[in-house]
Order: structure tokens, then sequence, then C-alpha cells
């Protein structure tokens, strides 16, 4: 699918798994690398990317510790090219579906970059940044896409989120995740079965 997807939300109130903007059914390790949404926008939009530290590592805490600004640019020939860089995502995914939560989704996580949908820049500014734990092009586990749907589901309980989208979408050009591995369609189908 090259544009994303869509779906309808549901209405129905999930705000018990909602703490502020923390989600309960996620592990909290907050980031530093965050910034406060302009007053006008509203969360919208969720941007899906791919990750893993160092590429086509799974596991350990490398990510956790980047998006922390604790990533020792020692410990990996990688991870050189990444001392001083300051990102973070709302989500990450792991392989197995535990999600970790770095950024209150009513604040701006840094993760899409120069970016823009639908003629609209800044994509930051009204979306939410979810990490999948892979490397762009290849596949996801199936416990992801589970986790992703119901992640997204409750997110557009709360928020008006109607539109999911990758990096690349996004950020053509200059970013090619999640890449040719993710299925698309497997995400709209448990998306669809989230509004049965």
């Amino acid at each position: 699918m090259s544009g994303g997807l869509r779906w309808r939300r549901r209405h129905a109130a999930r705000r018990g798994v909602w703490l502020g903007g923390w989600y309960r059914r996620a592990r909290w390790v907050p980031s530093p690398n965050f910034g406060l949404r302009p007053p006008e926008q509203r969360v919208r939009l969720a941007v899906i990317h791919s990750i893993s530290l160092p590429p086509g590592v799974y596991g350990g805490d490398a990510i956790e510790r980047f998006f922390t600004n604790q990533l020792d640019p020692s410990g990996h020939p990688y991870f050189a090219g990444l001392a001083g860089v300051a990102v973070s995502a709302h989500f990450l995914v792991r392989r197995g579906g535990e999600i970790v939560q770095f950024v209150s989704i009513r604040d701006r996580a840094w993760h899409a970059g120069a970016s823009a949908w639908r003629g609209v820049p800044n994509c930051n500014d009204y979306s939410l940044g979810v990490e999948l734990e892979g490397l762009e092009g290849q596949r996801f586990d199936a416990a992801q896409y589970r986790a992703t749907a119901r992640l997204l589901r409750d997110a557009a309980s709360v928020w008006p989120v109607v539109e999911v989208v990758g990096h690349e979408h996004v950020a053509p050009g200059r970013k090619g995740d999640p890449g040719p591995g993710f299925d698309w369609l497997r995400l709209a189908r448990l998306l669809r079965r989230s509004m049965e």
C-alpha cells in the first residue's frame, strides 16, 4: 500500500487505558526529547517507523538508551554515528508485542523530521510516532501487528487519529521505513476487526 491507510474511529471511550497522555498498557521510559504541540494542532495521524540498534539486532536496551540520550557511542561501531543525535518516538513495539512509551501523546515527539502529509508540513506537530523493532524492508512479527492495532485503536478512542502512514510516506526520498516488509493490508484487517 503506497499511501498508508485510513479507518473509521470507534467512538467507545477507552479512557481507562490512558493516564493523561501515558498508555497504561505500555512500559514507560520517559525521554527528554520532546516539545509542546502547537495549540492549534490535534493528533490525527500515526507514523509507523522501524528501528533496530545496531541494525538487524533485536532485544537489548540500545533503542531505549538512544531515545533517552544514554547510548554509549563506543558500545558498537554503528553507535558512533548517532553521538549527539536527540530523537524520540511516542512508542516502541518490540518483536514480541511489548509496548514501550517514551513521550506523552499530549506532547510532540521528535520522530518524523522534515516531513509533510496531505500538504501539511511538520508531521511531528500532529502525529504519533510508533517505532516497530525491525529492519527497514524486512518482515515484522505477528505480535507487533496485534499490539500496534490495539494501540492505534486505543489512541483513536481519545484522539482523532484516522490515518496511519509510514515514515516513507511523509518523508519520501529521505526515509524508507518501515519499507516493503511491512504488511499494510494485515494492519488494515486488524483495525477493521477492532471496529466489529
